[in-house]
């Protein structure tokens, strides 16, 4: 169970939903999605695979467009959003996406460099260079520094992955299965750098994942999507002290030796 001190502020939500759906086709995926997320706050979205977990992240990040509802984040409508506004509430959602979308041709310091010029073009050499070390140093990867992707580990990327979002000091952070892939040690490595990326930048994220040992690790609070819509909120264990046929046999798969 996670422990820490992080303070959450229950008075002030950074991302504010209410009634959104989202339909591909004949398939309604998101059918009425009501969640807030506090400030300092990380929340876990659970569900099994095609329930709409990373669409509704995509949604938040104003990659995708809802149907229906609102979707506040940092006190901006984002399906109104258009052009600079976009980008510029981008510029403080940082998505740590599943594959980790590293430039393969770039070394790890041209990947981290990328995206601080194209934002901020009058940092100087210098300034980029304190960021791109303070990234790595916060990630535990000094030493890939001048590497390839190619040449680094699955958990590796995923860091590298992570260190590029923060390059930006992003308020919010949206992690797209951080865990997928990965060992079970270096799972455990990547729950301990969620939450402190946590700590040390005050960030509120979503945790978008089916691993019930990376919610348990990283929640303050465990929202469970079932049928389109949150059916059952709050702690991990309070998510799962039910026997619903809907989650009882998730956490089962997770944790019952068979």
């Amino acid at each position: 169970m996670k422990n820490n001190n992080v303070n959450i502020n229950k008075e002030n939500p950074l991302i504010s939903i209410r009634g959104l759906t989202k339909s591909f086709g004949e398939m309604d995926v998101l059918k009425g999605v009501d969640i807030d997320v506090y400030q300092g706050e990380n929340l876990v979205v659970l569900g099994r695979s095609g329930t709409g977990k990373s669409v509704l992240i995509k949604i938040i990040s104003g990659l995708l467009l809802p149907d229906q509802g609102t979707v506040m984040v940092l006190g901006k409508n984002v399906p109104e959003l258009k052009g600079k506004d976009l980008i510029d509430l981008r510029l403080k959602v940082g998505f740590s996406f599943q594959n980790s979308a590293l430039y393969d041709s770039m070394t790890v310091r041209e990947n981290l460099e990328f995206p601080l010029v194209r934002n901020f073009r009058k940092l100087t050499k210098a300034e980029v260079n304190t960021s791109v070390e303070e990234v790595l140093d916060a990630v535990g990867l000094s030493q890939t520094i001048n590497q390839m992707p190619s040449e680094l580990s699955g958990g590796q990327r995923k860091r590298i992955g992570i260190a590029r979002t923060l390059i930006l000091k992003p308020e919010i952070m949206l992690y797209d299965e951080p865990t997928a892939g990965l060992d079970p040690i270096t799972c455990l490595d990547i729950n301990g750098l969620i939450n402190e990326v946590q700590e040390k930048y005050r960030t509120t994220s979503i945790i978008i994942t089916h691993d019930l040992t990376c919610a348990k690790a990283t929640g303050d609070r465990i929202a469970m999507l079932l049928e389109g819509q949150f059916q059952r909120e709050g702690t991990f264990d309070e998510v799962f002290e039910t026997d619903d046929i809907r989650i009882k046999p998730f956490y089962d798969y997770n944790f019952t030796d068979i």
